[in-house]
């Protein structure tokens, strides 16, 4: 897919290159009035560390960059995506996240941001185009009360309303990162 044709963008801006607290734009494309706002802004968390020019596996920043959005999935039922949908218990997590918050439902519902990853496939597919020293399963996820690994996370009902807007004939991307790298 080339990415000119996208005509849904979620734009992703970060607070500042070392901040994991950010804020969700969503765009979308008309034919003949072009740009405009879907939604007004949302809250949102990023990793831990900010934003990196140079993801690694495990380093706890998120990748900076624009990346296709071709797959959702989750523990719990489809609740309308017009993705393809993978429903697995694969996406239960009972774990804690790095200030002790739970991360039960975190994975309850997600989209794949194609970094590292071979769109067309469930979210959980472990394949790493990059290797696996490059890092991988960066998400945009229900938000657990902290900063994440290198996913997106947004508040559940942000989360329900981006799978029904995100649509596969839009060609949507993501375009992440702090602010100063986004509008560069």
């Amino acid at each position: 897919m080339d990415r000119r044709d996208a005509r849904q963008v979620v734009l992703v801006t970060g607070d500042a290159p070392d901040s994991s607290y950010s804020t969700v734009h969503l765009y979308e494309r008309d034919a003949t009035t072009g740009w405009r706002r879907a939604f007004e802004p949302w809250p949102a968390r990023n990793g831990q560390r900010g934003w990196t020019e140079h993801h690694t596996a495990s380093d706890r920043s998120t990748p900076v960059g624009v990346f296709d959005l071709t797959d959702a999935g989750g523990l719990l039922p489809d609740p309308g995506s017009k993705l393809p949908y993978d429903e697995s218990p694969v996406y239960d997590e009972d774990g804690v996240g790095f200030l002790g918050q739970s991360l039960e439902g975190a994975f309850d519902h997600v989209v794949a941001i194609n970094y590292n990853r071979q769109p067309g496939t469930p979210p959980r597919d472990l394949v790493r185009p990059l290797g696996e020293e490059a890092g991988g399963g960066i998400f945009v996820h229900m938000d657990h009360g902290g900063p994440t690994q290198a996913c997106v996370a947004l508040p559940r009902k942000k989360m329900t309303e981006l799978l029904k807007w995100l649509d596969p004939q839009m060609n949507p991307v993501i375009a992440m990162g702090d602010i100063e790298s986004v509008t560069r």
